[in-house]
C-alpha cells in the first residue's frame, strides 16, 4: 500500500497578476519540473499555517492565504499526494530560492509553457478556466 502524503501548494499573485512559479532543483523528486512552493503539512496543522511556514522556509517571504483553489489527489510511482493549493498573496519579503533552482513570475496564459510536476496540472487548468479570482 502507497503512503499518502498530504501536502500545500501557494499560488502567489503579484499586482500584474502573474503568478510565482518554483523550479524543482536537480537534488529533489521530480527534478527540474515546475511547482506551486509549498510543502508537507506537519501533524496538527491547519493547511493554512503549514502554507505560511513553508513558504517562509522555502522563499523567506510571509503570505497571507486566502481560498482553496484546487484539491487533487495524484498517484505517483512510489506515493500517492494530496495537494492543497491556496491564492496567496505575498505581504513581506522578496520570494528567494532556498531550496529551488529558479523563481520566476509568469503570466497567466503563459503557464503551459512550462513542464510541470502533475500534480500541480489541475490547478493549472483551474486558473485558466477563469474559476478563480485574480
Amino acid at each position: 500500500m502507497k503512503k499518502t502524503v498530504k501536502v500545500v501548494g501557494a499560488v502567489s499573485i503579484n499586482e500584474q497578476g502573474d503568478i510565482l512559479c518554483a523550479l524543482r532543483s536537480p537534488e529533489m523528486s521530480l527534478p527540474n519540473l515546475w511547482e506551486f512552493p509549498g510543502g508537507k503539512i506537519e501533524e496538527g496543522e491547519k493547511p493554512e499555517q503549514s502554507l505560511v511556514r513553508e513558504i517562509q522556509e522555502e522563499l523567506d517571504c510571509t503570505v497571507e492565504v486566502f481560498e482553496m483553489i484546487e484539491d487533487v489527489v495524484h498517484e505517483y510511482p512510489n506515493v500517492i499526494v494530496n495537494l492543497l493549493t491556496y491564492r496567496t498573496k505575498i505581504v513581506e519579503g522578496t520570494p528567494t530560492a532556498k531550496e529551488h533552482a529558479e523563481l520566476k513570475w509568469v503570466p497567466l496564459q503563459e503557464l503551459r509553457l512550462l513542464e510541470w510536476a502533475p500534480a500541480d496540472i489541475p490547478t493549472i487548468d483551474k486558473l485558466l478556466a477563469d474559476k478563480v479570482n485574480i
